[in-house]
């Protein structure tokens, strides 16, 4: 069967090849397309997921609703209060409360890669008559690291230094610039009302973002003394073994005590629409081009059973049984959808690894070739064969069980 399958596809080379074209091009645009789109999400993932915490523990600030102080005013007799204006404001704490609590269950659960203490301080650095307002961000340097990817953008020292000594400071690179500061200089920061406190400047990190590079990191304890709050901390950074657990864990951890916890996912709702659209995108493109395909092999096997005919009843009059009819005609929609599969897997990894090597993006420090990031797991080569050889299986089982069905005597009834 298969070498007869074989000889009636080399009879038509032209349909043959199309339709062997067809797969490899549906193939090879399946694991180009889901490399690209998967590469984006990995980085998006790297830039707005790993960058940061992925678990946020803050202390709780929430506004002052219409009816929030009618109790504290007015007792029972609060039914038809109305205020003009209504109460504003925030209420709830500055610092985390229990943060002791939260290292100790952190720590304990198995889930969770790492965790860093933060105490973040509107500040007013100054060097000379130059005063420029930005956030202080105390942190252990060690833990730091684990839960962001702070360390991998420092461009002048490293940040480690902080903790090396007392009162050490590393400014973002719009912040260095703003100040007219340099590596070794002292910087006097001020923080609320307190006295200004001189921090020496041993670093200088630039993650090509503005916002984040008009920020400074001290050691935990410095910031602490600089605030006058020792031992308080108002947020705990969290990073997961599995960032995709982010949004259960904080909606679990949340029910645990009086703080907020937010996943990288709340802060960040559009990008994982983003996700949700790319993935609908890719599947929807690849369905088409594999249907075209399919069709086209079913045009071809249709054609090719309407053609051999006569060779169906010789056949059948030799003692080929419906099995033996289909198993032919079914080989070869196989024997086209595995041989353009196999090419287009080749081609599409090919393909990916030289769009690679090619700059289409600006230069940053998260990517300093400018290359796009395209994605080559293994998953994405099985999603392409298994969607590929199963369009090229139905579109050659109609054809095939067609064929199956015909008899010598129909065949002769008909002319065949």
């Amino acid at each position: 069967m298969i070498f007869l399958a074989i000889r009636y596809l080399v009879e038509r080379k032209r349909q043959t090849i199309l339709t062997l074209l067809g797969v490899f091009f549906g193939t090879m645009a399946f694991v180009s397309v889901s490399g690209y789109f998967l590469g984006f999400q990995g980085y998006l993932v790297q830039q707005l997921v790993n960058n940061n915490a992925q678990v946020h523990i803050e202390a709780r600030q929430d506004y002052l609703t219409d009816h929030d102080l009618d109790q504290s005013f007015f007792g029972s007799k609060n039914h038809h209060v109305f205020w003009n204006p209504p109460p504003a404001g925030v209420k709830g704490y500055l610092y985390v409360q229990s943060p002791q609590m939260w290292y100790k269950r952190l720590t304990a659960d198995p889930r969770v890669a790492a965790y860093s203490p933060i105490l973040t301080a509107a500040a007013l650095f100054n060097i000379g008559k130059i005063s420029v307002a930005a956030n202080l961000i105390g942190c252990d340097p060690t833990k730091q690291s684990k839960v962001t990817t702070i360390s991998d953008y420092m461009i002048a020292g490293k940040f480690a230094d902080i903790g090396v000594g007392g009162n050490r400071i590393i400014l973002g690179n719009e912040l260095m610039k703003r100040l007219g500061a340099g590596i070794q200089q002292t910087v006097l920061v001020s923080v609320g009302t307190n006295s200004a406190v001189p921090f020496k400047v041993v670093g200088r990190f630039y993650t090509g973002s503005r916002g984040i590079d008009l920020q400074a990191y001290g050691a935990l304890a410095d910031v602490q003394r600089a605030n006058r709050t020792p031992n308080q901390v108002n947020e705990i950074g969290v990073r997961l073994k599995d960032y995709k657990e982010a949004d259960t864990l904080s909606r679990t951890w949340s029910k645990l005590a009086s703080e907020r916890v937010e996943s990288w996912g709340d802060l960040n709702l559009n990008v994982k629409s983003i996700f949700s659209i790319q993935n609908a995108l890719r599947f929807s493109m690849i369905m088409t081009i594999l249907i075209v395909a399919g069709f086209g092999i079913y045009n071809i096997l249709n054609m090719t059973v309407n053609q051999k005919r006569q060779d169906i009843a010789i056949l059948r009059a030799l003692g080929y049984d419906t099995f033996d009819i289909i198993i032919l005609f079914f080989s070869q929609g196989l024997i086209v959808g595995v041989c353009g599969t196999v090419l287009g897997l080749i081609c599409g990894y090919l393909f990916c690894r030289y769009i690679q090597t090619i700059t289409f993006l600006q230069m940053t420090p998260s990517n300093p070739q400018g290359h796009l990031h395209i994605a080559l797991t293994p998953l994405i080569y099985i999603q392409a064969a298994t969607l590929a050889l199963l369009s090229t299986s139905i579109a050659s089982i109609l054809p095939a069980r067609a064929a199956g069905k015909l008899t010598p005597i129909e065949i002769i009834r008909q002319g065949g």
